[in-house]
């Protein structure tokens, strides 16, 4: 989806169109005294020289999405919205709505469904889908079929959406960025070298900053750069796994299926606060917000569907140190007391001495609520779902790879 958080708001703010307007943070006292000066009044006739200024925010917040004006100035998510001020201070600020974005979300996947059944979600505002054996999807490479989807999504919700066709889900991931927005890119296998290598390695979904910084050290700054490297040099500078990884994609190579069913390994909920807080003279204030955060995650879990063995706590001090603790209960839990409590005691386990930044929970070691309802009459399936799962240790892998986690 382009620029979806904000495209959602801009159906309710038509009148921003074309402006540049930054996502980020919960609703303010600026965007709650916009509503109250206009009660009364039509969303989409509010006018535009009221709304609150980016220029005008204090804080420690981050930009969830920009619009693609904004984006012009180099202004782009996760990047802290004070930074972004002074690069866009004229951008209009408007705080997130993650309950509509879910909906506007549930409703343009039930859509691609409705035209192509085999869909993997990727979060909320993008989707793989594999078209291979739907009628008349290979017309004109699949052009036919995305246009499809493109109108059949704008006619539905007025969103716009961009797509990439290829024959794997790498190349199609990269392909979907290039004609943004509202673009439809189609890369085959003999596109590589005229389309993929040219590009930054860091265009390669699975190439993060660390992974680049050494890519340039080594002189690679393409993929075609490091496709031209030999499997041997990069499992010598990245490790068996990783270079092996990076060998593949370089050349376009991927045998990653669609999954179009997937279960969570964990569900979390964290903040970052406007000011340093301290767990004894800001008491008070972070129980509430300890409180909110221990709710949310319950929220997530019943509206999900899942319970949870193991509760754990995130803190970040001012120093941007961070300190995580976890606790796995005999039985798991999916209301807000008791996640509250645990994560309660997990708090008990750290340093309170400093002041901290932001403050997480997190429930991890879900079971379908189904199949732990369904086992409480067999005592041998219950036991089968509290045993914990074999995960390979990170300690397994190559040291180069394990710093990217």
């Amino acid at each position: 989806m382009d620029a979806f958080y904000a495209s959602v708001e801009l159906l309710r703010y038509p009148q921003l169109k074309g402006l540049p307007v930054v996502i980020g943070g919960g609703r303010r006292a600026p965007d709650n005294a916009l509503l109250v000066k206009h009660a009364g009044l039509p969303l989409s006739e509010i006018p535009v020289a009221d709304f609150p200024l980016l220029r005008d925010y204090t804080g420690r917040g981050v930009i969830t999405t920009a619009t693609y004006p904004a984006r012009q100035f180099g202004v782009g998510s996760a990047m802290g919205m004070m930074k972004a001020a002074k690069l866009c201070p004229q951008a209009i600020l408007l705080p997130v709505d993650f309950a509509q974005y879910r909906r506007f979300s549930r409703e343009f996947k039930e859509i691609i469904l409705s035209i192509a059944p085999v869909m993997e979600n990727r979060g909320v505002d993008e989707v793989y889908i594999d078209f291979t054996h739907v009628p008349g999807g290979q017309r004109e490479g699949g052009r036919v079929l995305a246009r499809l989807i493109q109108k059949t999504i704008f006619e539905a919700t007025g969103l716009t959406c961009s797509v990439g066709v290829a024959p794997n889900k790498l190349l199609a991931k990269m392909a979907s960025e290039f004609n943004k927005p509202n673009g439809i890119s189609v890369v085959q296998a003999d596109d590589l070298q005229t389309k993929i290598w040219p590009l930054a390695c860091r265009k390669v979904n699975g190439i993060g900053p660390k992974a680049d910084e050494k890519l340039k050290n080594l002189g690679i700054e393409t993929i075609g750069d490091l496709a031209a490297k030999s499997l041997p040099q990069l499992l010598q500078w990245f490790g068996k796994s990783y270079g092996h990884w990076l060998h593949e994609s370089a050349w376009g190579r991927d045998e990653r299926a669609v999954v179009t069913e997937s279960e969570p390994v964990s569900m979390s909920r964290e903040t970052t606060f406007e000011r340093d807080l301290h767990a004894v003279h800001d008491r008070a204030e972070l129980g509430a917000i300890f409180t909110d955060l221990c709710e949310r995650v319950a929220e997530d879990l019943q509206r999900k569907g899942y319970v949870g063995r193991t509760v754990g706590i995130k803190l970040r001090y001012d120093d941007f140190k961070i300190a995580t603790r976890d606790q796995t209960l005999a039985l798991p839990v999916q209301d807000a007391a008791a996640i509250r409590q645990a994560a309660g005691q997990c708090l008990k386990r750290v340093p309170l001495g400093k002041r901290m930044r932001l403050l997480g929970v997190k429930v991890s070691g879900l079971i379908s609520e189904q199949a732990w309802q369904a086992s409480a009459d067999d005592p041998a399936a219950r036991e089968s779902l509290l045993r914990p799962q074999v995960l390979t240790s990170i300690k397994n892998l190559d040291p180069y790879t394990a710093s990217l986690f």
